[in-house]
């Protein structure tokens, strides 16, 4: 018997995992589940995890397969020059799982960028999510969850993985991460002084004003990481690209920066959330839950190119309700 295909190691004994891994031991996983985050490669390698797991249980005694190469594994990716999924794509998929397994007790399908749906394959995927062919398991994964249906984001059991905080920075000088890891640690501070409760007004004045203090700080880490993350790739140009192209270039490693910046933001918040629990405080639960689901939202709008100083000024006015004590 082999061993099932390891987790990422940034997510390995994380609650998320835990709680899949759980739930199949006990063969009560969800049939649809969403998993989402800022990496779609992560998304890809934890599905292939429960896939794994899914159809190679030992348990059954079946003749075992590499999850992509199984047979009870079904796959679904964009597809053409606009990289959409059809609507024909999507009823091929969903005439495939209709059939019993072959080798396993149950079916494994994977739809890759599941937001890549046009209208019409979201309309015809949406009766198969409302009525799940028996032995199935659904994983759809996405960048952009807000971007999928609301009917169909609502009928599965959502969970969001991300490459938590070491690889934002990587290559930028020493000056600009100390500036990313103190802001961290006086975000944690901050959520630390509403979690505790400060009834003063002068201290409650102080916490707004730190708002836009880590506001502007984020913004220099941002700004310091994506110009010298440009001038290492800017080498590596050929000389003939056009002024469009290189601002096009330069944006797409703006948005990826950010994106892995807010990832990191998010981790920040789940230690700090933990150690609450650690120590007795069950408002803590309440209050990440809450906090994460605002912080997905904002990440969402910045999809829209909203500037991320209003998201982040949204997220944190938010956090300023949700995590003081009452």
């Amino acid at each position: 018997m082999t061993s099932p295909l390891p987790w990422p190691d940034t997510l390995a004994g994380t609650p998320a995992v835990a709680v899949i891994e759980r739930a199949i031991e006990r063969q009560r996983l969800a049939n649809s589940l969403l998993l989402h985050g800022e990496n779609l490669g992560t998304l890809a390698t934890v599905a292939h995890g429960i896939a794994d797991r899914m159809l190679n249980d030992p348990r059954q005694k079946t003749q075992q397969f590499p999850p992509k190469q199984h047979p009870d594994f079904f796959a679904l990716r964009p597809a053409g020059k606009m990289r959409q999924i059809s609507a024909e794509a999507t009823r091929d998929l969903i005439g495939r799982i209709q059939v019993s397994p072959q080798v396993s007790h149950r079916k494994v399908a994977v739809i890759y960028e599941a937001d890549r749906m046009n209208v019409a394959a979201a309309n015809i995927f949406l009766k198969t999510l409302e009525e799940p062919p028996a032995s199935t398991t659904i994983l759809l994964l996405t960048t952009r969850p807000y971007s999928l249906l609301t009917t169909i984001r609502s009928r599965c059991l959502h969970f969001r993985f991300t490459d938590a905080g070491h690889a934002a920075l990587a290559g930028c000088e020493a000056a600009t991460q100390e500036l990313w890891r103190a802001t961290r640690a006086d975000y944690s501070a901050w959520l630390g002084q509403l979690a505790d409760g400060v009834t003063e007004k002068r201290a409650v004045a102080s916490q707004v004003m730190a708002v836009y203090g880590l506001i502007t700080r984020f913004n220099a880490v941002l700004s310091a990481a994506t110009d010298q993350a440009w001038k290492q790739q800017k080498e590596k140009l050929p000389d003939d690209i056009d002024d469009d192209e290189q601002a096009a270039i330069e944006t797409g490693i703006a948005n990826g920066i950010r994106l892995k910046l807010f990832a990191e933001l998010e981790y920040t918040t789940s230690e700090f959330a933990l150690q609450r629990l650690a120590t007795g405080d069950e408002a803590a639960r309440r209050s990440l839950a809450a906090a994460i689901e605002r912080l997905e939202h904002d990440v969402g709008l910045l999809r829209l190119n909203l500037n991320e100083a209003a998201v982040l000024e949204d997220f944190l006015l938010s956090s300023l309700r949700l995590w003081s004590r009452r």
